[in-house]
């Protein structure tokens, strides 16, 4: 069991995740996160939030869950899933997680290299 809160404290939640830790290099995660975003998996029923938290549609195949308070981003769940990504970087404590794959790299920013020998996928 992982336990994850936003900056502030406001949303906390605890999450059985699955072991699938990927990097997203997408322009939106890019822009919401300021970086690529690190993200764990896990099946709906295994994540327990509490706290207010605020989603926005991105895209018509997915939203973002983030604190209203702090802006932390915290959450991403496409719709026709019954999972949902959580941030790694909000996570308290380790998260015995290991990165397997990068996602989305043909987005990635030009000022950075994926140099570390795991699977990349472009889209």
């Amino acid at each position: 069991m992982l336990k994850g809160s936003c900056l502030c404290k406001a949303v906390t939640f605890d999450v059985t995740a699955e072991n699938r830790a990927t990097a997203c290099h997408c322009s939106q995660c890019r822009k919401q996160s300021g970086h690529y975003w690190g993200s764990g998996q896990a099946h709906l029923d295994d994540v327990a939030i509490i706290g207010e938290v605020r989603w926005f549609e991105a895209s018509p195949m997915a939203k973002r869950g983030f604190c209203p308070t702090c802006g932390s981003f915290l959450f991403w769940k496409a719709h026709d899933e019954d999972k949902i990504s959580f941030s790694l970087g909000v996570i308290d404590g380790p998260t015995g997680l290991t990165l397997q794959r990068h996602i989305f790299t043909g987005d990635k920013g030009d000022y950075y290299d994926i140099a570390d020998g795991l699977p990349q996928r472009e889209d």
